[in-house]
């Protein structure tokens, strides 16, 4: 893995952001950046100016560099156990009182939004993170200014995770003086730290990424 010298942090630290944003965390997050980021930012200028050109009156086809997919013999893996049964799902932000209710709800599936259902200041993103890390961990709990005791049930949701779109930045992270890209931000923090973790429990890390 490569050493990124110019890694700069700069959002505030709370408590319990060090088990989150932990220098081999944030090492892993840069170099996801370094192979996938440049990519992203010419996708980007090559939609911006599709767009101007459709808004001239070029009409929509399919691209022929991915003419090989579309002609291709190819099938998927197979479905994971804990995922053949999506009957019923729900959807929200990743605060502890939510994450908590929503894998405790009977439904099938938790989609854990870091996007639409979040807003994206950095307390929100790093915490939501150190949130799913003790929900898989079946240490999260919470207590209410009222004084009311949340934990996890048996049996809880299966989880997914909801990055953000490829066009926003995460701009308390830098490499290269660049903002990161914020869905690289968010799956690498999940990936890093959940991924083994949900392995050993018979499950893995899956994903819905919005906005392709």
């Amino acid at each position: 893995m490569t050493t990124h010298v110019k890694l700069e942090l700069n959002g505030p630290m709370q408590a319990g952001f060090e088990e989150v944003l932990t220098p081999d965390a944030l090492e892993f997050v840069a170099e996801l950046e370094h192979r996938f980021g440049p990519r992203r930012r010419e996708l980007l200028e090559a939609r911006a100016r599709r767009r101007a050109r459709l808004l001239a009156g070029e009409m929509l086809d399919f691209l022929p560099d991915t003419r090989d997919v579309r002609d291709g013999d190819w099938t998927v893996a197979p479905v994971p156990p804990d995922m053949q049964q999506r009957w019923v799902e729900i959807t929200g932000p990743t605060d502890r009182k939510m994450t908590i209710n929503a894998l405790n709800s009977g439904a099938d599936g938790f989609m854990a939004d870091f996007e639409d259902a979040n807003a994206p200041t950095w307390h929100n993103m790093v915490d939501g993170h150190h949130n799913l890390r003790d929900a898989i961990d079946g240490t999260i709990t919470y207590r209410d200014s009222e004084g009311k005791f949340y934990e996890l049930g048996e049996n809880p949701a299966t989880l997914l995770v909801r990055p953000r779109g490829w066009h926003l930045p995460e701009r308390h992270l830098r490499v290269e003086s660049e903002p990161v890209t914020g869905a690289l931000f968010d799956f690498g923090l999940y990936v890093f730290h959940c991924g083994r973790r949900l392995l050993h429990k018979g499950s893995a890390p899956y994903f819905y990424l919005p906005k392709m």
